[in-house]
């Protein structure tokens, strides 16, 4: 088979399509015939050479897939050769084959392209996790999730919504201004002019910045408020005021998705499957997707996540 290799740290044009070993499903595992991948921030981390794979994963890119089931490995149950699946992956997505735990499958929900659903494992784990397994965010509370624009983001908006809370973003520029509010942004502010703080208090900020933003989030923070801290796009090293963060009785999460134990991730694949899939179906909560590349040409997609105009998913089929 074919898959996307990094030959060595660095920019886009060290990714290659290349001649690969075929995977092998382990007991628990099935192996996914791929439609369609979609590129993350954490891909272009690992391309840097700043976010390795955790042990026993593909060396591959690709944190998601669609796809069909074309073998089962022992010990799988509720699944059989053929049927149409995503799934959430440790790596390995960028590949015209991969081997996934059937734990982490999901059925594409129906309305939904294949290739479109490849778009919707990582984003919907990630923001059903943070926000609502580990934050708590409830009908009638306010979130506040940075980068509206971005995969996490428009989805973000969308859950929130449909749950009952009130939803601001921060977005650059108008025209990622205008999406987020069509996906129901109660609010949207231009970060490149205005100060996020002055429109909190917020109970839930989901913050993919990390140190840039510390300071200003734990400001932005109402009483009893959750910041979860997914990313690091702004830096790792940031001071934290913990006299301000004692006075609103708030917490500080960090948390990452991809190198979280098979259990855990199984536990928040059941529930995004029993919260989230009806949503899907019933067309409350859509993939939000800007385009759709070759996956020979990732390094191209990789430029355009880059340069950071996109609304919504980059697939890559």
């Amino acid at each position: 088979m074919h898959a996307i290799v990094i030959r060595e740290p660095g920019d886009a044009d060290v990714l290659a399509w290349t001649e690969v070993p075929d995977p092998v499903a382990k007991p628990g595992e099935v192996v996914i015939e791929v439609a369609a991948s979609a590129v993350n921030r954490a891909d272009v981390m690992q391309r840097r050479g700043f976010y390795p794979p955790p042990p026993g994963a593909p060396p591959y890119p690709g944190l998601e897939v669609s796809g069909r089931i074309a073998e089962l490995g022992e010990d799988v149950s509720g699944w059989r050769v053929g049927d149409e699946v995503c799934a959430l992956l440790s790596g390995g997505g960028y590949a015209e084959r991969v081997a996934a735990p059937a734990s982490q499958l999901l059925p594409v929900p129906r309305g939904v392209g294949l290739a479109a659903a490849a778009g919707l494992p990582e984003v919907v784990c990630t923001v059903w996790s943070n926000v609502f397994m580990l934050a708590g965010l409830k009908a009638g509370e306010t979130l506040l999730a940075h980068g509206g624009g971005s995969g996490i983001g428009t989805m973000a908006i969308q859950l929130a919504r449909a749950r009952g809370a009130r939803v601001l973003c921060t977005v650059g520029g108008p025209d990622k201004a205008a999406r987020c509010r069509e996906l129901g942004a109660d609010g949207v502010i231009d970060y490149r002019t205005e100060d996020f703080v002055e429109h909190g208090p917020f109970d839930v900020i989901l913050d993919n910045m990390g140190a840039k933003y510390l300071a200003r989030n734990v400001d932005a923070l109402a009483a009893g408020g959750r910041l979860m801290v997914i990313g690091l796009q702004g830096g790792a090293r940031a001071e934290l005021d913990l006299g301000k963060l004692l006075g609103k009785r708030a917490a500080v999460h960090g948390t990452g998705l991809r190198a979280r134990p098979l259990e855990e991730k199984a536990e928040i694949v059941a529930a995004v499957r029993e919260h989230v899939w009806p949503l899907l179906e019933s067309g409350t909560v859509r993939p939000v997707i800007d385009q759709t590349v070759p996956m020979a040409e990732a390094a191209r997609a990789h430029r355009i996540l880059e340069e950071s105009g996109h609304v919504g998913k980059i697939l890559l089929t």
